[in-house]
């Protein structure tokens, strides 16, 4: 027996039924630290777990949770009925660590909502994208028009590690015809997005050392040169100066269909008064076609612990991102190239690997792509949704490419560009929460209405 499909104002009734029920769950959610880096407490990673597992068992589904080796996923399940479609809807119940809880205005795991929006870390990443996800299931109740697959995973933040190995594992059971990731980005609050192209990503270290101890800098300073020195003018050569990446064999590619304001993006990224911007070309192809490299830490004395001597050995981590067409390991090794050539003054220079990541890009054309721009245009009252990339890295999204080819895959937003997503007051636009619950469940219904056959 086919189910009947909701109509648009009934799933729209029933999306604003569920929503006060939905804001209570992710504040329920907001609460657990679920942090997956070490050092931190897992055990909050398995009480968010649970949590997820009985927030879906709630929703009629056949829940698991599962893992590899790594932090607790969930898996939950609901056939599709007779001749429909089978939806992946993914999300992660882990989050950042916090930083500096001084830079927060209120506990970051106390939900506090400010001006519309909800404050707390994981508000917007990724614990808006589970409930997105609840919220349409709450909304069609038993008349679910298409088969879902759920999978949360918990450790996202922390670089997917078990994720393949997971997949492969459960590959059978959670091949779809549809996959949703909701762990992206709108345009701007009012303007919904699909995300269809993401940057790659190099982690590494460089280190540089001069001498095997430290000397007295007034005995040997002005011939001996300190590794400190030279590390930082070796970082110097990674950019022209202009500010583009200096690296050679690294992709680089211009053409992004979108126009971003300096002025809109100077505010968002909170650049200070008089700092210029880097690089050459449009703001959107500096931000998603071609690669940016920074220097994320050095291991060097502190300030106020430093002697009169010059430093042995000084290091930094680098993180690259790559533009979409590049190859992770191609360009690790371009860069540990650069490094041990621009040396200065014979330094030792050690590059060491940490982890990469594989950019992608989607073709978002075809039916289900269609049903699911509807969906965002009906949700966001007749405005269409911008195609964007993404500068950050999903590393994953080209291994769900890999593993399931015939899948058209949707990556969508539950942020907004004020929600300052891994940094300290993260937040979430509750207008734009609703919108995202609402086109969610718009979106299983177009899907519906193509069918297996319109893939």
């Amino acid at each position: 027996m086919t189910t009947p499909i909701l109509s648009e104002s009934e799933v729209r009734a029933a999306v604003e039924r569920e929503l006060p029920g939905v804001r209570a769950d992710l504040e329920r959610l907001v609460r657990i630290p679920g942090i997956a880096f070490e050092g931190f407490d897992h055990s909050h990673v398995e009480r968010s777990a649970e949590a997820v597992a009985d927030l879906l068992r709630g929703c009629g589904l056949d829940v698991k949770i599962v893992r590899s080796g790594g932090q607790p996923a969930v898996i939950g399940m609901k056939a599709a009925p007779p001749g429909a479609p089978t939806v992946l809807l993914y999300a992660h119940h882990d989050v950042q660590p916090v930083g500096d809880l001084t830079l927060w205005e209120s506990d970051p795991f106390e939900p506090v909502e400010r001006d519309g929006r909800l404050y707390g870390r994981g508000a917007a990443d990724d614990k808006a994208g589970i409930m997105a996800h609840v919220a349409a299931l709450r909304a069609y109740g038993d008349a679910l028009p298409v088969g879902v697959v759920l999978f949360i995973e918990g450790e996202e933040e922390y670089g997917s590690d078990s994720l393949e190995q997971l997949l492969a594992e459960h590959r059978d059971e959670i091949a779809s015809d549809v996959i949703v990731i909701a762990d992206s980005a709108n345009w701007d609050i009012g303007v919904p997005a699909l995300t269809t192209s993401l940057r790659g990503i190099v982690n590494c270290f460089v280190e540089v050392r001069t001498l095997d101890h430290a000397v007295h800098s007034g005995m040997f300073g002005g011939a001996v040169p300190d590794a400190l020195t030279a590390l930082a003018r070796l970082l110097a050569t990674l950019h022209t100066d202009a500010g583009d990446v200096a690296v050679d064999g690294l992709v680089s590619r211009e053409g992004a269909s979108v126009d971003y304001p300096e002025t809109r993006f100077r505010a968002e990224a909170g650049l200070a008064e008089g700092v210029s911007l880097i690089g050459t070309g449009r703001i959107t192809d500096r931000l998603w076609t071609k690669p940016a490299l920074a220097v994320l830490g050095i291991d060097a004395p502190a300030t106020g612990e430093a002697p009169n001597a010059l430093v042995p050995a000084a290091k930094a981590k680098l993180s690259v991102r790559l533009a979409p067409g590049d190859d992770p390991k191609r360009a690790y090794e371009a860069l540990r190239t650069h490094l041990e050539k621009h040396a200065p003054w014979g330094a030792q220079v050690t590059v060491t690997f940490e982890h990469d990541g594989d950019p992608c890009v989607i073709d978002a054309s075809g039916p289900m792509f269609d049903g699911a721009r509807s969906a965002f245009r009906t949700a966001w009252d007749g405005t269409d949704p911008v195609d964007l990339g993404i500068g950050g890295s999903i590393p994953f999204i080209a291994t769900f490419q890999e593993m399931f080819p015939r899948a058209a895959i949707l990556v969508t937003g539950v942020e907004d560009p004020q929600a300052r997503a891994h940094g300290p007051n993260e937040s979430l636009h509750l207008g734009e929460f609703a919108r995202v619950c609402l086109a969610e469940a718009l979106l299983l219904r177009n899907v519906a209405k193509v069918g297996v056959d319109g893939r």
